[in-house]
């Protein structure tokens, strides 16, 4: 009896095929960070020896990109200001996109149809940047921290696949959670949040890394550089190698390649330290939509 390709047993060439493929695609994800890291880690000196991206550590581990990076006030301000749009942010819209999904996903509540067809609209039509951009200078939030965090406040794409998830609970457990005198809030928050975890630790994954990389919002709308988040200083000092504000009384210079790196460090390093915790409900959440079969 034939069988499909995917059920016979892997060859041992088929098995050195796949394992060399992962190690190529870890080489390729891996070098750049290593080097990346390794330059942040190396003198000036080494830098300009080198004349690019240092590979390996001959003349040992330097700090003086992070201690010329960490006594630039702007850098410190970016990293707390980052920190907070995101913390905040990525609270307002779970929340948001939880309340509008759970509603979304029950029949018969108020605007259901209205409501769904306008965020189903909204994967084929955008606003665009200068409706936009005019929304947010009629109210009044240029130079606003709110200007950073409204216009992306919101993902249909999240809301939706948070409304499928809900829609797969069984409807036995709302109706009994409604014969016990439950609210709609409290089956929410008892019920339908804690049975979706895998889902809701994606979604929050999702838009804390959106605002934490997000810089174009806060170089449209944020003149005043204390405000900048890591991201726009990131492009700021590495992409564009303009010198930043320094305090008064102090000589700005175009940063060195070695405090470049710090920078793009310090910028991937809150990523790397979130993620394996959402790893497991990341894997679960992924696979939630799967094809069953």
């Amino acid at each position: 009896m034939n069988r499909a390709a995917w059920e016979e047993k892997p060859t041992a060439a088929g098995r050195a095929g796949k394992a060399l493929s992962i190690a190529v695609i870890m080489l390729l994800i891996l070098f750049p960070l290593y080097t990346i890291a390794l330059t942040s880690l190396s003198s000036a000196e080494t830098v300009q020896r080198v004349g690019g991206l240092v590979v390996w550590p001959s003349d040992g581990v330097s700090f003086d990109a992070y201690e010329q990076m960490f006594r630039n006030p702007v850098v410190l301000d970016a990293l707390v200001v980052s920190l907070g749009v995101t913390a905040f942010g990525t609270l307002l819209s779970v929340l948001v996109s939880i309340l509008g999904a759970y509603s979304l996903s029950r029949p018969g509540s108020l605007g259901h149809k209205t409501i769904l067809f306008s965020v189903l609209l909204m994967f084929v039509i955008f606003p665009g940047l200068i409706p936009v951009y005019l929304w947010v200078s009629a109210l009044g939030l240029r130079d606003n921290y709110l200007a950073i965090i409204l216009p992306m406040a919101v993902s249909a794409f999240n809301v939706v696949v948070l409304r499928a998830f809900f829609m797969n609970i069984p409807q036995e457990l709302f109706d009994s959670a409604r014969i016990d005198g439950a609210g709609e809030f409290r089956i929410l928050w008892r019920i339908v949040a804690p049975l979706s975890k895998a889902p809701i630790a994606v979604v929050t994954l999702f838009y804390a890394v959106a605002y934490w990389n997000n810089w174009f919002n806060a170089f449209l709308y944020l003149d005043d550089t204390s405000k900048w988040p890591l991201a726009l200083v990131l492009r700021t000092y590495v992409v564009e190698s303009a010198p930043l504000p320094q305090a008064s009384g102090l000589e700005s210079a175009p940063p060195t390649l070695a405090v470049k790196m710090a920078i793009v460090v310090v910028a991937i390093v809150p990523a790397l330290i979130i993620y394996p915790f959402v790893q497991k409900h990341f894997k679960k959440g992924v696979i939630i939509g799967a094809v069953k079969g």
